[in-house]
């Protein structure tokens, strides 16, 4: 599938690795962080497997406070791989400056919900990564307790799929999979409980986790932000529906309503975003930023 990600804009002392649907990877050449990693967040946003045309202004800047400032509630849980806010001019607000790791080469997901891939796992067969629910489950049922439903990393542009806690253990060893579940259950249970605090549900969220060179479990890429979990409003959720939300649904449900003009089964990419679903999608993310960190944009 053609992403039509964007070329990585160069950064002086940098070497580019990688880039993601968000995400640009550089190694530090020069000065004292030298070869450490910087990783920018975009303004690039993704549906359905594609880059789109369109941008959300500040979106990296949202992504990269949020996380931070999630990183610092779960920092006794946890360790994280960032090293340093104090990155080059260019991507001044939007950067960090982290550690390499040995990555896992899964998305370790939490569900305290049904909705999304789970559910249409739980109506196919009653389960979700092999976990059995209880019948008569419905979209945005609150779940009897959060479940660890991970997923393989897949290639940029194709499809994370779900498998079981075996899967995951027969990848990575029973002891690291052990480890990796309960810390994604841990993490996904105190951010649930924070969020809940000032008005928000966490449905559902994903992690990535990495190895220091001593075998230590660190917490990697970004963490509970609206492009890696799904956020409610706890006074709206209703099971039965689809819920109200401050992430990218907006994004999605606009492509597949009729105004769009697209078929998502047409092979075609996307068109760009009109005006106001941008604005309001900006307007989303800085409401679910100040409504959880208690801070100004």
């Amino acid at each position: 599938m053609e992403l039509n990600i964007p070329d990585a804009p160069a950064i002086p002392g940098t070497e580019h690795l990688h880039s993601g649907k968000v995400r640009d990877l550089y190694r530090v050449t020069e000065g004292e962080h030298a070869g450490r990693l910087l990783m920018v967040a975009s303004d690039r946003i993704s549906a359905f497997d594609y880059v789109l045309d369109s941008t959300i202004p500040d979106k990296g800047a949202i992504l990269t406070r949020m996380s931070l400032w999630w990183f610092d509630q779960l920092a006794d849980l946890v360790p994280n791989h960032v090293v340093s806010t104090d990155v080059p001019a260019e991507v001044k607000g939007r950067a960090v400056l982290c550690e390499e790791l040995a990555m896992f080469p899964v998305e370790c997901v939490a569900r305290g919900y049904l909705t999304g891939s789970g559910l249409l796992d739980y109506d196919a067969g009653g389960e979700v990564c092999g976990i059995a629910l209880p019948a008569g489950l419905v979209d945005g049922s609150r779940l009897p307790e959060p479940i660890f439903t991970p997923a393989t990393k897949a290639a940029v542009g194709d499809h994370d799929e779900n498998v079981s806690y075996d899967a995951v253990a027969t990848e990575v060893g029973e002891e690291s999979a052990a480890a990796l579940r309960d810390l994604t259950l841990r993490i996904y249970g105190r951010a649930e409980e924070i969020a809940r605090e000032r008005g928000i549900i966490l449905a559902d969220t994903k992690f990535e986790f990495g190895t220091r060179a001593g075998g230590q479990i660190v917490l990697a890429d970004e963490v509970l932000t609206p492009d890696s979990s799904r956020f409610w409003p706890a006074d709206d959720w209703v099971p039965g529906r689809a819920q109200p939300s401050y992430d990218k649904q907006i994004v999605r449900n606009w492509l597949l309503s009729p105004e769009s003009g697209w078929d998502r089964t047409s092979g075609e990419r996307p068109p760009a975003l009109p005006e106001a679903v941008v604005a309001h999608t900006r307007a989303r993310y800085v409401e679910a930023f100040e409504l959880l960190t208690g801070e100004r944009f």
